[in-house]
């Protein structure tokens, strides 16, 4: 069948274009072409074995977690669970503190008599078991309470977020990456509260390969789009030819416009990956370094796997944000500024004038997503489609 004949094209094979071509190909029946310029399907969820039979995630540790329970449903029609419960530790003075900061983190820092009054004061002004935004405690007027600000802002967050966004500073990125920094008021170490939380039982490459599982779906794998696709006068041509079907885009906007509006920025990470001669290198899953160092975290893959892998090897994952650029690496996240949000709305506009060409997932939205939330994004786009194709619209 012709490249152009296919009346649904899905350009990425991450969670936002798998779910996608597998919702059209098994509820509508009809085929479906994906493109991916990558060798494999899954994106950055993409996990194999390694010599050792590790599960290594390639592209950084991966935690599924939601509290819609359809999206859960969903995801779980193609994979069982390891119901893992996340926990994160972080390198601060020397000492293993629990993120996000808690009651827990307030005694394994300060002395027990002034945690004690750090503790009460917090439950007394915000509640136990609520949840604050660091930028509360600068404004509670209260001395003790500014001096855990300054402390957590410091240790925690100030040098970890100029790490990972390449030495911006926290007040020029958008309110949404301050807010990921959470006070809780609680004795719970877990990463996440939310009501499902897991891994998938045989890695997330099995989770694709069971959504793309069907012969409507055909996938060109180490493929650019550019080299089929492109956009000419409000207008998508594959092959040269017109194309009326519709286009699903989980790419860079701005390539796929040709930068016509300026190039968009992102940022990019590199792995380290160690064996090392241990059943075991550190105490957690992951452990999170925002004052020493130039990486951000470290991963040991073993703990992902419930615990059943007793060789006295393991294999570390050490985590390097960078820059990105473009041949050289993967845009990982956008980066969140007044100025390249502002770039990324005329790219939009664009797109909304193109009624063909839907937009899905963290390049292509320029937005942070979470993997429950690009899911439930596709699942709802289908859900458009399936139920009146001529309301899909751009968001």
């Amino acid at each position: 069948m012709s490249i152009h004949n296919y009346k649904f094209i899905v350009v990425g094979a991450g969670f936002a274009g798998a779910v996608l071509a597998e919702r059209i190909a098994n509820e509508k029946n009809e085929k479906v072409l994906m493109i991916e310029q990558k060798s494999h399907i899954g994106g950055h969820c993409y996990d194999y074995r390694n010599k050792q039979g590790i599960l290594i995630h390639k592209f950084g540790p991966h935690i599924f977690h939601t509290n819609n329970r359809d999206v859960w449903e969903y995801i779980s029609r193609f994979t069982d669970w390891y119901y893992y419960q996340h926990r994160v530790i972080g390198f601060v003075d020397g000492l293993m503190v629990p993120i996000p900061f808690n009651l827990n983190s307030l005694y394994t820092i300060f002395p027990p008599s002034y945690a004690s009054i750090l503790e009460q004061k917090l439950i007394s002004r915000y509640g136990f078991g609520n949840r604050l935004h660091i930028l509360e405690l600068q404004e509670s007027k209260d001395l003790d309470l500014e001096h855990l600000y300054r402390y957590i802002y410091e240790k925690i967050f100030f040098h970890y977020t100029t790490k990972q966004w390449g030495g911006l500073q926290p007040e020029e990125l958008d309110k949404s990456v301050t807010a990921r920094v959470p006070v809780v008021i609680s004795r719970d170490n877990r990463y996440f509260y939310d009501r499902y939380q897991g891994i998938p039982a045989e890695g997330y490459s099995n989770v694709f390969q069971s959504m793309l599982k069907n012969k409507n779906i055909r996938v060109l794998l180490n493929t650019h789009e550019k080299k089929l696709i492109h956009i000419e006068n409000d207008t998508i041509y594959v092959d040269d030819k017109e194309y009326s079907g519709t286009l699903f885009y989980t790419g860079k906007v701005d390539e796929l416009f040709s930068y016509r509006h300026g190039e968009l920025p992102y940022r990019s990470l590199r792995f380290k990956y160690r064996d090392i001669p241990l059943e075991h290198y550190q105490e957690n899953a992951i452990i999170n370094y925002p004052t020493n160092y130039d990486f951000t975290r470290i991963a040991e893959y073993k703990y992902f796997e419930q615990f059943c892998q007793k060789q006295n090897i393991t294999t570390i994952g050490i985590e390097y944000p960078e820059e990105y650029e473009k041949e050289k690496n993967d845009p990982y996240y956008i980066v969140p500024k007044t100025d390249n949000i502002t770039k990324y709305e005329l790219y939009l506009s664009q797109a909304k004038r193109i009624k063909n060409l839907i937009l899905l997932g963290r390049l292509a939205e320029y937005k942070y997503y979470n993997m429950d939330e690009v899911i439930k994004r596709s699942l709802d786009c289908f859900s458009s489609l399936h139920e009146n194709p001529r309301s899909l619209k751009q968001r």
